[in-house]
C-alpha cells in the first residue's frame, strides 16, 4: 500500500470481508482444482498461500490471491503431458522463480499500458460470467465447477446451452435457499443496529441459514433436501497418514525433461499476466486510490508460487473474482486477504466435515451480487457518453472476455486500442515534455498535442515525482486529444495526490469536450514567491551591468 496503514487498523471490517472471501474463495478452490485434474487439497494449499503468504508480501490493500481459472486447461494439459504430480509441482517452483526474476526485471510496469476502457470491459465481462455461471447453481444444476470463467466448458456445454437447460433441472430446495440468502445478503445491512455487531457479514448469516434449513428438511426426509451434490465437497481425512497423503511434494530429479521448462514458462506469462491484470483492476477498485508496487506484486507473486509448488499446490495468480468480493465486502487493508488464508487454513483442518453442510446456492447468491455490482449497466453508458474511442474498446473487450476468456478478451480490445492509436498517429503526432526546473522555480508541464494512453507511465512517473510543496502549471493549450486514461491520472493528481503532498496545481488550456476543466488552486504561487525567483533570475544580468 503507498499509504502506510497499519494491518490492524480496521480489523473489524478486514476480518468481516476476510470471511466473506473466504465463504466465496472454499469452493472456487475446490472447482478449479477438479476442473485441473488436480487434488482437491492442491486448490486449498494455493488458497492458504496465495491469502497468507503472497498477501504478507504484496503491498496491494484489496488484492486476493490463489488458484485461478484461467491457467485450468494448462495445469490439466501439464499434468497430463508431464504424467506425474511430482513432476508438476517441480514446474510451478520454477514459474514462482521466473517470476520472482521478473519483479526485479521490473516487468510489472507493464501494467500500465492497460488502458482503462480495457480493464473496465474486462471487469464487466467478468461481472457478467460470474452472474451467468452462478445461476444453475442458484437453481440447484450443478453440472459445470464453481469458478469456470471460460465460454466453453468442460462438460461439453456453453454458458448459454447451459442456461437454455437449466428448468429441466430446478432443485425448489436450492432456489428457495438462493432467494432467501440473496432478501438476507440486500435486507440484512438495512436493519437497524445490525453494524454494532461485530465481525457478523450478511454473507455468513445466508450460509447459517441455508445450513439450518437443509438440516431442517433432511431431517424430515423432504423432498427439497440438497444432497452432497448441491453442497460443499472438501476432502475430510480421517488419520494422521490421511493428512500426510494429502501434501504430494515436486520432484526435481527430472530437471532435464523437455517439456518441464516450457510448462513453466507458460505458467509464468499467464500466471503473471493476469495479476497485472487483476492488480490494475484493484486499484481502479480501491476508493482510496492507492497504488500497488506491481514490481513487488510479481515478487509476491513468485514467493507464492515456490511456496505453493514445494507443498503439493496449484498456480495461483491475483484473481479479480475474489478481490471484487473483497471490496464490496468492504476490506480496507490486506489484513482481509490474510484473514482468509488463515480461515481457510483454519477450517481445512479443523473442520472440513462442517463446511461441507454448507449449500452451494447460498455461496451463488453471494457471487450473484458481485457480478451484478462489477457488471453495473452504468458503466456502459458512462463510456458510451465518452465517445467511440472509448465505447468501442471497452465493449470489444465486454464481449471477448464473455464469449471466450479473459485473455483473448483484453488482447482483442488492446488490439483495437492500438490500431485506434496507429490510425491516430497517422494524422497527429504527439510528445510529453516537461521543462527543467531549479528549486523555486514553478515547474511547467506542456503536453503536446496527442496524448494516448501509451503515455500514461511517463506522465504517472513525472507527477509522482514533484516535490512536495511545489507549483506546478499543466498546459494542455496545444493538445487536440487527451486519453481518458491521462485525464483520470490528472483528475487523480488534482484532487487527491497534490493536496496530500501540498502541492499548488494550476490547470489550463483543458478544451470544453475534455472531462477535466481549467483549475488553480486559490494558494498558487504568492506574490514574495514571485519576487523571489524574479530576483534569483535577474541577479545575473544585474551583476553583469555593475561590472
Amino acid at each position: 500500500m503507498s499509504k502506510t496503514t497499519s494491518l490492524f487498523a480496521h480489523l473489524k471490517s478486514d476480518f468481516a470481508a476476510g470471511l466473506v472471501v473466504f465463504l466465496v474463495a472454499l469452493p472456487l478452490c475446490l472447482g478449479i482444482a477438479l476442473a485441473s485434474g488436480a487434488p482437491l487439497f492442491s486448490g486449498i494449499i494455493s488458497g492458504v498461500v496465495g491469502g497468507i503468504v503472497v498477501a504478507a508480501i504484496s503491498n496491494s490493500p484489496l488484492s486476493v490471491s490463489g488458484p485461478a481459472a484461467g491457467l485450468t486447461a494448462i495445469v490439466f494439459a501439464a499434468i497430463h503431458d508431464l504424467g506425474s504430480l511430482p513432476l508438476f509441482f517441480a514446474a510451478v517452483v520454477l514459474a514462482g522463480i521466473f517470476q520472482v526474476l521478473l519483479g526485479f526485471l521490473r516487468a510489472g510496469t507493464l501494467s500500465n499500458y492497460f488502458p482503462n476502457n480495457v480493464i473496465e470491459g474486462m471487469l464487466a465481462g467478468i461481472g457478467v460470467i460470474i452472474f451467468l455461471k452462478q445461476l444453475p447453481h442458484a437453481f440447484g444444476y450443478d453440472p459445470d465447477f464453481e469458478g469456470d470463467e471460460a465460454f466453453l466448458q468442460n462438460d461439453g456445454q456453453n454458458t448459454l446451452s447451459e442456461l437454455w437447460a437449466l428448468h429441466q433441472h430446478i432443485e425448489p430446495g436450492a432456489l428457495l435457499i438462493a432467494i432467501l440468502s440473496l432478501g438476507i445478503l440486500l435486507g440484512w445491512p438495512k436493519i437497524k443496529g445490525v453494524q454494532k455487531i461485530p465481525f457478523v457479514p450478511p454473507a455468513l448469516i445466508a450460509v447459517l441459514v441455508g445450513i439450518v434449513l437443509n438440516s431442517y428438511w433432511n431431517s424430515l426426509h423432504h423432498p427439497w433436501a440438497l444432497h452432497h451434490d448441491h453442497l460443499v465437497q472438501l476432502p475430510v481425512p480421517d488419520s494422521l497418514a490421511a493428512w500426510k497423503s494429502t501434501f504430494i511434494f515436486p520432484d526435481f530429479n527430472q530437471l532435464g525433461h523437455p517439456k518441464l521448462w516450457m510448462i513453466a514458462f507458460t505458467i509464468t506469462v499467464v500466471a503473471s499476466i493476469e495479476t497485472l491484470l487483476c492488480i490494475e483492476a484493484a486499484d481502479r477498485m480501491d476508493p482510496e486510490k492507492r497504488f500497488t508496487n506491481t514490481n513487488l506484486e510479481l515478487k509476491a507473486q513468485g514467493i507464492g508460487n515456490i511456496v505453493s509448488g514445494l507443498l503439493g499446490g496449484l498456480p495461483m495468480t491475483s484473481v479479480v473474482v475474489r478481490t471484487s468480493a473483497n471490496q464490496a465486502a468492504g476490506a480496507k487493508t490486506k489484513m482481509a486477504a490474510i484473514i482468509h488464508g488463515l480461515l481457510l487454513l483454519l477450517c481445512a483442518v479443523t473442520i472440513p466435515h462442517l463446511l461441507n453442510w454448507i449449500p452451494k446456492a447460498t455461496l451463488a447468491a453471494v457471487l450473484l451480487l458481485v457480478g451484478y455490482k462489477l457488471a453495473n449497466p452504468k458503466m456502459f453508458l458512462h463510456f458510451y457518453h465518452r465517445g467511440k474511442f472509448q465505447y468501442i474498446p471497452f465493449v470489444a473487450t465486454f464481449i471477448g472476455v464473455v464469449f471466450t476468456d479473459l485473455l483473448k478478451g483484453v488482447a482483442l480490445g488492446l488490439l483495437i486500442n492500438v490500431l485506434f492509436i496507429i490510425w491516430g498517429n497517422m494524422k497527429r503526432a504527439y510528445v510529453f515534455r516537461a521543462t527543467d526546473y531549479q528549486p523555486g522555480d514553478v515547474i511547467h508541464i506542456d503536453l503536446a498535442q496527442e496524448v494516448s494512453f501509451l503515455n500514461k507511465t511517463s506522465i504517472k512517473t513525472t507527477l509522482r515525482q514533484l516535490p512536495e510543496e511545489s507549483h506546478v502549471i499543466i498546459d494542455a493549450s496545444q493538445t487536440v486529444y487527451i486519453a481518458h486514461d491521462v485525464q483520470d491520472l490528472i483528475k487523480e493528481f488534482r484532487d487527491v495526490i497534490a493536496p496530500s503532498r501540498q502541492i499548488k496545481l494550476k490547470l489550463i488550456g483543458f478544451k470544453e469536450h475534455y472531462d477535466i476543466e481549467n483549475f488553480e488552486d486559490q494558494n498558487f504561487v504568492t506574490i514574495e514567491q514571485r519576487y523571489n525567483v524574479l530576483r534569483r533570475r535577474m541577479e545575473p544580468v544585474i551583476k553583469k551591468k555593475e561590472s
